[in-house]
């Protein structure tokens, strides 16, 4: 029959994707077997095999005492088949499908031929219905002479040529149709083709995927099992469709029957042999297509059968390795636990110690345990998966035995942290230390405001603990929740005051008219949460004006207390800013005015108020900076009020560098970048600024036009005239030039949005008046300069991760700029360390001449530039060396209470 041809070519697909199936959730098998996790249970072979495997394990387990007598055999038999003959099955595989795909390639080709044969018999066909229908023509003209005998016979023989001619019609019906089902079948083809390189994609890359695999923490198995389960969705959608088809195929059985009584037709009406000829004709052509689709079939299911050989010798291969990786998996856990599951151990045992479930000395000894990473810790955690809350305390409390650890406790108190609630380099600062730090082997938490508008979805884990803290505000006790979290692997504890006055339920971060009070009560709960949880505390570290509360408060309310462990570092970000207030205010907060408001205390040095940063320095163990330059310059004018204080307690203050979050700002692995890149590979470079003044619809004409970027708060404190300068100068020059940020200063935008109307008709010139993340990692990338013209800069972060993406920065000799950028023209300055161009004067003289000598560089030695953008990208400005030194600075604030105690 017709339809059994077309069956012949949809059979095969089904069953090889029935054999894709399989295969697939057999590599799906081993990876969770090396990893611990459990496959989606479903009635699968694969389930079944799952079985299989645990009745063997099973019985493993019953003859332990025998495969312990061979342990080492074993093990040596297993570690030269693992790896080698995965790889060989893998290999052999690989062949099996090549094979496949060129019988399925001939199988297209003959299939083409027949799709033209098919062509020319529907011409013929159509001669057929012009022939009939010039029969039916001569028949009116003869019937006229025609007796009745002869009519009545006429008659008969049009009404079977009727009949004739609606067989015809149906049988051209069923020849679109068939023609229709064979598109879509190449349609399934297709989807197979690319299903089918996937899968030779996922074999190549399977032994690489073990040891990633073995990287994956528990908290990362949902994500991975739902990329699994869509795959798997995938597969069957598509053998589903391809089962739908041939189901369709079966409709068309009837097809065969018409063509016999087609031909049955013809033969009584004797109106034509050549209509007899045709069908003789069809049914030779149906022929032949059967024979070809057999052949092909038969090809097919030869190569199928090699490929299922295959797989039986794989899954063999699995099956050796399994029990071995099942003994394995606990001990790569062991070694590769991300810190974000030490972190969520850590707030697990501040949760129970806080609400009361265990005691603060077990507490405090878990919390070593968990610092110091140990496995017992790990072990009882991953085998009480699943299990009730209190088993899991009994299992801990059972390995509370004392112990010391050379690692510090630190907790920051700050307003900022990226990303969950960035508004400048303070965000970065905390998260960026708090890494470094704890990657160091000290055990780091963070404790910030529970703000609205955080972005809730950088925070994992986030619940509220089954415990309120009460804290002393304005004459009265208030209630505040906390909620723990996990940030950027860190502990986080946030809290959400119960005030009526929703300090932080006001859709932003600062600027608003009560923030003295919000953040000196944020502060004041921050050190009564630490209290009531008895932390052992080494480093108290606060930052800026918005939690300087903390250094006189923990002084003057909680060391009294007997919380008296811990030494606090202060570091101010910015001495513009220094948080001034009516010294009554104090009183609100339970601080001794009369105590307190004192000229060598808290009293600012200009006029009556308190000041809260002053109070810091005074009380503070150490007062840090966030680069030596601003510590030398904070120490005169540049300390806004603050110097003379600054000078008597100068040898506790010292200035630090900032680092960058080298993770986040990586040119070769950046998200956001069309094309990603390296020192050693800068093609990326000079693509992703062609995609980029593509997308800003700039200028491509003159592909060696230098491009300068800049990106940043338009304020006085960055060099507002220079950068509107820059501007012209560029395009005097013949560059091109982005600028991206705004100004809270009404005067200002409007007139940088003068500007940008100005030039909107300039290919060069782009002014983008916002904030956009994005977009600011494709300016890094895409610019060959970048300008930082500030009037001061205590650290500055832009120029430091300009040159990590290869743009020459071109900035002004102040605060951090300072000491990150040497001018490369600087002879007294050692060659290695030169890597961009500065001025010192804060004038349009100044910025000339250093984005001049650039613009030469750029130009007339571009091998010469192509080696400094090369060194710059190489300058570590990671944190470690930072945290390096506020750890030293912090162990020796440690031994000196150690000390004293």
């Amino acid at each position: 029959m017709f339809c059994s041809h077309d069956q012949i070519i949809v059979a095969p697909y089904v069953h090889m994707f029935n054999c894709w199936n399989r295969r697939y959730m057999y590599i799906v098998l081993f990876s969770c077997a090396r990893t611990g996790a459990q496959p989606p249970q479903k009635s699968t072979p694969s389930a079944n095999y799952r079985n299989r495997v645990n009745i063997q394990r099973d019985r493993a387990g019953a003859s332990s005492d025998d495969e312990h007598q061979q342990k080492s055999e074993d093990e040596n038999g297993l570690q030269n088949i693992q790896l080698e003959d995965l790889v060989e099955m893998i290999q052999n595989t690989e062949k099996n499908i090549l094979l496949l795909n060129q019988a399925r390639l001939q199988a297209l080709e003959r299939a083409d031929k027949i799709i033209k044969e098919k062509e020319a018999l529907q011409q013929e066909i159509n001669n057929l219905e012009i022939k009939l229908s010039e029969t039916g023509a001569q028949s009116k003209l003869s019937s006229k002479g025609m007796s009745d005998a002869e009519a009545l016979e006429f008659d008969v023989l049009k009404e079977e040529n009727m009949l004739l001619k609606d067989d015809i019609t149906f049988f051209k019906e069923k020849l679109i149709e068939i023609t229709e089902t064979e598109e879509s079948l190449f349609k399934l083809e297709k989807e197979r083709a690319l299903l089918d390189a996937s899968l030779r994609e996922l074999e190549c890359a399977f032994i690489a995927a073990q040891s990633d695999m073995l990287k994956l923490g528990p908290m990362q198995h949902d994500a991975w099992w739902e990329k699994v389960e869509n795959l798997e969705e995938l597969l069957e959608s598509t053998a589903n469709q391809v089962e739908h088809a041939a189901l369709i195929l079966d409709g068309y059985h009837d097809v065969q029957d018409k063509v016999d009584k087609l031909e049955a037709s013809l033969g009584a009406t004797n109106i034509s042999e050549f209509c007899l000829y045709l069908v003789d004709l069809l049914k030779k052509r149906v022929k032949s297509i059967e024979e070809r689709f057999q052949a092909c079939n038969h090809e097919m299911h030869s190569q199928i059968e090699l490929y299922e050989h295959s797989i039986v010798e794989f899954h063999d291969t699995l099956s050796k390795l399994i029990k071995e990786s099942e003994k394995k998996s606990m001990e790569h856990y062991a070694e590769g636990m991300p810190s974000e599951f030490w972190s969520r151990i850590s707030l697990l045992i501040d949760g129970w110690s806080l609400e009361k479930k265990i005691s603060n000395n077990d507490a405090n000894i878990l919390r070593e345990m968990a610092w110091k990473r140990d496995s017992r810790l790990r072990e009882a955690y991953l085998s009480s998966r699943g299990k009730a809350e209190r088993e899991l305390i009994d299992s801990f409390l059972k390995m509370a035995l004392p112990g010391t650890s050379s690692g510090l406790h630190i907790v920051h108190i700050a307003a900022e942290m990226a990303p969950v609630a960035k508004v400048g380099g303070l965000a970065d600062v905390i998260s960026g230390l708090g890494k470094a730090l704890q990657k160091k082997g000290n055990l780091v938490e963070i404790i910030l405001p529970k703000y609205d508008c955080m972005q809730h979805n950088q925070i994992n884990n986030l619940k509220v603990l089954d415990v309120v803290v009460q804290s002393y505000f304005e004459g009265n006790m208030f209630a505040n929740k906390i909620w723990t979290g996990t940030v950027e692997g860190l502990s986080v504890y946030f809290i959400e005051p119960q005030h009526p006055d929703k300090f932080f339920w006001r859709a932003q971060y600062y600027g608003e008219h009560d923030d003295f009070k919000r953040f000196s009560y944020f502060s004041r709960v921050a050190l009564e949460l630490l209290y009531q949880s008895a932390k052992k505390v080494d480093i108290i570290h606060c930052h800026d004006w918005q939690t300087a509360f903390v250094a006189p408060l923990y002084w003057d309310v909680y060391a009294n207390l007997g919380f008296n462990s811990a030494r606090i570092c202060f570091t101010c970000h910015n001495f513009e800013y220094q948080g001034t207030a009516p010294a009554q205010d104090l009183a609100y907060r339970g601080l001794d005015v009369e105590h307190l408001d004192r000229a060598d205390r808290m009293r600012d040095n200009s006029h009556g108020r308190i000041n809260v940063v002053k109070g810091a320095i005074v009380y503070s163990n150490i007062i840090t900076t966030v680069s030596p330059t601003y510590a030398q310059e904070v120490r005169s004018e540049g300390g806004r009020g603050l110097q003379d204080t600054l000078k008597i307690h100068s040898k506790k203050f010292v200035g630090i560098l900032n680092g960058i979050d080298t993770d986040t700002w990586n040119p070769s692995t950046d998200r956001f970048l069309k094309v990603q890149y390296s020192a050693n590979d800068l093609y990326g470079k000079s693509a992703n600024k062609a995609a980029l003044t593509k997308q800003l619809k700039m200028s491509s004409a003159n592909a060696s036009q230098p491009l300068v970027g800049c990106i940043t708060r338009l304020v006085p404190q960055k060099g507002v005239h220079l950068i509107r300068h820059a501007i012209y100068k560029t395009a005097e020059l013949g560059g091109q030039f982005i600028l991206l940020g705004s100004s809270p200063v009404p005067n200002i935008q409007r007139e940088f949005e003068g500007i940008a109307d100005q030039f909107q008709n300039n290919n060069n010139i782009r002014l983008l008046l916002k904030y956009d993340d994005a977009l600011s990692h494709m300016i890094f990338a895409a610019s060959d300069m970048f300008i930082v013209p500030s009037m001061f800069e205590p650290c500055g972060l832009t120029q430091m991760i300009a040159m990590r993406y290869g743009s020459v920065p071109v900035v002004r000799k102040t605060g951090g700029l300072n000491d990150s950028v040497f001018d490369f023209d600087d002879e007294t300055i050692p060659m290695e360390l030169r890597n961009g161009f500065t001025f010192l004067k804060a004038d349009e003289q100044g910025f000339d001449s250093a984005l001049e000598r650039a613009f030469n560089y750029y130009h007339r030695k571009p091998e010469v530039w192509k080696q400094l953008v090369q060194k710059d990208m190489k300058i570590d400005f990671s944190w470690d060396t930072s945290a390096s030194q506020y750890e030293d600075i912090y162990q020796r604030a440690a031994a000196r209470a150690r000390a004293a105690t």
